[in-house]
């Protein structure tokens, strides 16, 4: 009843069969690490949103390491790089007028408000020559790092580097970022690459 009445040997395969799937089932250890890695995929909008808050802090933190330790790897792009990395330690290596200027502006305007009219001089004439000393100070760093750059880095054209040193020149030493890599009056190594 259930026999076969064909006498011909049947010598289907695998890939023969017209509904099979044409590979190897996978081992049992195959199979969970794939399911694993379909777990790890966020599915839902929450999940996805969830990690990527996740990225962001993971990359947020190791660029906050790197303007404590300099590391020019997770820098922001406007602070990568040798050159970039020479101007910062140009800039803090030198005592500068400018470090001064907050202090000053801040006891010029406390003598403007004086009732004495001397002392509103003083704090006027305090407060101009502050400004003429920062102007003529953020011009001797301009040739000064000019010339150190065209020894340094010769024939590499470098972008905004007098922008770059004036506004870190500016930043009173505690407060720059990334963080000062050397001691005023230290010597700066020949090489930055």
């Amino acid at each position: 009843m259930f026999r076969r009445t064909s006498s011909e040997p049947q010598t289907e395969t695998v890939t023969d069969k017209v509904g099979g799937k044409g590979r190897p089932t996978p081992s049992r250890k195959e199979a969970e690490a794939a399911a694993r890695a379909r777990a790890k995929v966020p599915r839902t909008r929450k999940e996805q949103a969830a990690a990527q808050r996740s990225a962001r802090g993971d990359t947020s933190r190791r660029m906050r390491e790197a303007m404590k330790t300099g590391d020019d790897r997770y820098l922001p792009a406007r602070d990568r790089g040798p050159a970039r990395r020479f101007i910062r330690d140009f800039v803090d290596a030198r005592f500068s007028f400018i470090e001064l200027m907050v202090p000053l502006l801040i006891v010029s305007m406390i003598l403007g408000y004086m009732n004495s009219p001397g002392a509103r001089q003083l704090g006027t004439t305090l407060m101009f020559t502050t400004i003429l000393v920062i102007i003529f100070d953020i011009v001797m760093l301009r040739f000064r790092l000019g010339r150190e750059l065209a020894r340094r880095f010769p024939g590499e054209k470098i972008k905004g580097p007098t922008r770059y040193a004036a506004m870190r020149s500016l930043q009173m030493k505690f407060l720059r970022l990334p963080k000062p890599q050397v001691k005023i009056g230290e010597k700066l190594p020949e090489t930055y690459r």
